[in-house]
């Protein structure tokens, strides 16, 4: 699942990345609300269809951006409105600013495949050694450092895009999240059930501001207290 919002310079290329993963994939865009054209980039590449016959492309279209009330892009909304429609076995979410590279998604995928794990989150703590902005690292490992000390894990990446599972168990989490809130929503409720998370290490190259980020350091107030309230709801 591909949520963007304003991704024209980059969807393209994501895209033709995702098209040369050797596994049958199934990808679903679904755009946000995008005021750049983005939208039309991609009516195009499903018109297209460049890639092999192995991989299947949709979209869907917000007509306008749907955050969790007037907060930044609504990520979560978008990967609800894209899990109806996934037919695959395993999935998992790919934003499409070019900060991971899918080809990381192969060995995740491998791992499940082989049947050793249900999910497994690509973590750039153990991969990377690039980060992005100092306060959004430490606020990342602030977030993981909540999350264990609620949960009892052990996960070193907890708010990694790359969260891949079984399909059916992403659908049964009755997901509520509307924006950046999707991720903890996921792990707190995944953790809950006593569902283990395995970790991969993966590669991350962060963009600036100016570049296109848009998670800002509130994010990071709502994923602890999405965290917590997922931890002591009924």
């Amino acid at each position: 699942i591909v949520p963007f919002l304003n991704e024209a310079q980059t969807l393209s290329q994501l895209v033709e990345q995702l098209f040369r993963l050797p596994m049958p994939t199934e990808i679903i865009l679904v755009d946000d609300g995008s005021r750049d054209g983005s939208g039309a980039v991609a009516d195009a590449l499903v018109r297209e269809q460049t890639g092999a016959p192995r991989h299947v492309l949709k979209v869907f279209h917000h007509a306008r951006n749907q955050p969790r009330s007037d907060r930044g892009q609504g990520k979560g909304m978008a990967i609800r409105t894209a899990l109806p429609a996934v037919t695959g076995e395993v999935v998992v979410i790919q934003d499409a600013d070019l900060e991971y590279n899918p080809q990381d998604l192969v060995k995740l995928w491998e791992l499940i495949a082989r049947g050793e794990t249900e999910v497994v989150y690509g973590s750039r703590t153990l991969g990377s050694r690039e980060h992005s902005y100092r306060s959004f690292y430490w606020g990342g490992q602030v977030v993981g450092w909540v999350c264990n000390l609620l949960f009892s894990s052990k996960i070193t990446d907890e708010p990694t895009c790359y969260k891949m599972m079984r399909t059916e168990l992403l659908q049964d989490l009755a997901l509520r999240s509307r924006g950046f809130e999707f991720c903890p929503e996921v792990t707190a409720k995944l953790l809950r059930q006593g569902t283990i998370i395995h970790e991969l290490p993966i590669a991350y190259h962060p963009r600036t501001f100016t570049e296109g980020k848009k998670i800002r350091w509130t994010d990071g107030l709502w994923a602890i207290w999405t965290l917590v309230r997922y931890r002591f709801a009924d």
